[in-house]
């Protein structure tokens, strides 16, 4: 089967933006930050997709606001022909991830699709990226399977989701592949430490399934949500799209994918949720100032950040 991704970039990194504005005095997206001076994590997402994904099947979401910056603009040129996909404004991202579906829909109806967040680290990219081939693989032979990569856990982050795994696969396809038998998003400390010590993995939301069962999620799960979209599914390709998509977007609710979809009970009716376990890679979702210098200094890079005019050094987080 194709194998297609999708790059969530829509968001608007609010959880580090007082940390980029105090650094670069103005309000870029995490996403397409260079926090490490080599390249932004959006940069490093798509040179990490790429080793497994041509680039003109590697979609791009993306908000028509954050084509402001002209760091933005830069980024996405060298993108091919329409993988660069625009949305209207940032409803969360049931509808960012939505919006690129149908457009896959259109080139690639068969194929099997992994999304990734672009907000992430991940040092043992090849590594990772053999994970990702494995969730596609078992994607391919089960047609009702979600296969979400769960990451070994270093410590019990309260900001991070955590799956909590239960059998494996009766018929033994993907070897370590389990059924998730529960989401718990954001713990307590403590909660944490206990998920931990009863195998609980960390929530990376890379999840790979075929595009055909992905619409269906959101079919039966958030049903407004998908008949709201079937003008811009008809619209697309022709030079009504942007104006369709503006029209719908205003009249849109926020629907976030992992809560309103993923973590509903009656989701195991409609498809088969997997966990794949992650070990051997250092993986971190560039969520909190701290994390992110706990990260840099780890790689070494903190160098870049001592070197910050006096004003703004002080706001940098102490590292414990």
């Amino acid at each position: 089967m194709e194998r297609c991704g999708i790059v969530l970039a829509a968001g608007d990194g609010r959880r580090l933006q007082s940390f980029v504005r105090e650094w670069r005095g103005d309000d870029l997206p995490k996403q397409y930050v260079d926090f490490a001076g080599a390249r932004s994590t959006l940069e490093q997402t798509w040179r990490r997709a790429g080793l497994m994904i041509p680039a003109e099947r590697l979609l791009t979401i993306v908000n028509r606001r954050h084509l402001d910056y002209g760091e933005v603009r830069q980024q996405l040129a060298g993108r091919p022909a329409e993988t660069v996909i625009v949305q209207p404004e940032n409803k969360e991202t049931g509808p960012g991830l939505l919006l690129p579906l149908l457009h896959l829909h259109r080139r690639h109806p068969d194929a099997v699709v992994v999304i990734f967040p672009s907000d992430h680290f991940i040092r043992e990219e090849e590594v990772f990226m053999g994970h990702v081939d494995l969730a596609c693989r078992v994607a391919e032979q089960e047609p009702a399977g979600l296969v979400l990569l769960g990451i070994e856990p270093r410590s019990p982050e309260p900001d991070y989701g955590y799956l909590r795994p239960g059998r494996r696969l009766e018929d033994g396809r993907g070897s370590c592949v389990r059924r998730i038998l529960q989401f718990v998003e954001k713990p307590e400390r403590a909660s944490a430490e206990s998920l931990i010590r009863g195998g609980a993995l960390w929530n990376s939301f890379v999840m790979a399934g075929r595009l055909s069962r992905l619409l269906e999620l959101f079919r039966w799960m958030a049903p407004k949500l998908h008949a709201a979209f079937d003008p811009v599914r008809k619209a697309i390709g022709t030079a009504r799209e942007r104006e369709t998509a503006e029209r719908v977007y205003r009249r849109l609710d926020p629907v976030n994918f992992s809560r309103h979809i993923l973590q509903r009970p009656e989701v195991h009716h409609v498809a088969r949720l997997l966990v794949l376990p992650v070990r051997g890679v250092l993986w971190s979702d560039w969520g909190s100032a701290s994390r992110l210098m706990a990260d840099l200094t780890r790689m070494g890079r903190l160098d870049r950040w001592q070197a910050l005019p006096a004003n703004r050094s002080a706001a940098l987080p102490l590292i414990t």
